[in-house]
């Protein structure tokens, strides 16, 4: 397979803070319309690699390639043109507006000062809110403000301003984290379902989860990968469960 059929081909990238190469040779592919999961231990570099694929931190060496075009010497907000969404682990959401005017606003017309001096909530803004909401299991809470959502709707209608910019890459940091049951249950489903049509990275702690989603799992380990495949190959392997799973 050439890179080039990769949605993300990242080769030998290497970031060093201060000599500590917190990323180490590092190589990765991704594939279109896939579901990786990034697993490992605190320090492993997992954050560190997505602020380097979103453009948050520069590379000191190697390659980083999305839909065929190198991002290494990009600005941040270029990636997100090209079609790079990241979610953090904290909620970024407008508390005080509607779950609606969340989703409007992050419509990419509206992204600019001309542009939403400009922009209207066209019937083309409307429908794609109702998708997404729909997707992000708010439908029902359109008109409902932000900051009376709970954890965990919270966490989805970030997804869902990331998704009204179409991204073809979608990267989530612990999406999960302080989900209920429930919560989590539905947004297994909804990561399953997104995927379609476009690739997404998790970084993820909780095991049942990562089973329950995972096309392939990778393992970093000390900015490096450890092991990579599906879920019952990376379990069984003696080094994986050495430094990682046997905690």
């Amino acid at each position: 397979m050439s890179n080039t059929d990769f949605a993300l081909a990242v080769e030998d990238l290497t970031v060093s803070f201060d000599g500590f190469k917190a990323i180490d040779a590092l190589t990765l592919y991704i594939d279109k319309n896939e579901l990786r999961v990034i697993i490992g231990p605190n320090g492993a570099g997992k954050t560190t690699l997505l602020d380097l694929i979103c453009g948050k931190t520069k590379a000191s060496a190697g390659s980083i390639k999305f839909k065929n075009t190198e991002l290494t010497r990009m600005a941040e907000h270029k990636r997100v043109r090209l079609g790079i969404g990241r979610k953090f682990q904290t909620p970024s959401i407008y508390e005080n507006l509607s779950v609606f005017q969340n989703l409007e606003v992050s419509f990419p017309a509206g992204r600019s000062v001309m542009g939403a001096l400009a922009f209207k909530c066209t019937d083309e803004v409307k429908s794609r809110v109702r998708t997404i909401a729909e997707d992000i299991h708010l439908h029902d809470k359109l008109d409902t403000e932000a900051g009376l959502l709970s954890h965990g709707q919270k966490q989805w209608l970030e997804i869902g301003m990331l998704l009204m910019q179409e991204p073809e890459l979608l990267m989530l940091d612990e999406p999960i984290a302080g989900m209920s049951a429930r919560e989590r249950e539905l947004t297994a489903d909804l990561l399953q379902r997104i995927c379609k049509g476009r690739s997404v990275i998790v970084i993820e702690h909780d095991m049942e989860f990562v089973k329950r989603i995972a096309h392939k799992v990778t393992v970093m380990h000390q900015g490096k990968i450890l092991a990579e495949g599906p879920m019952e190959q990376v379990q069984a392997d003696p080094k994986v469960i050495d430094v990682y799973l046997g905690h």
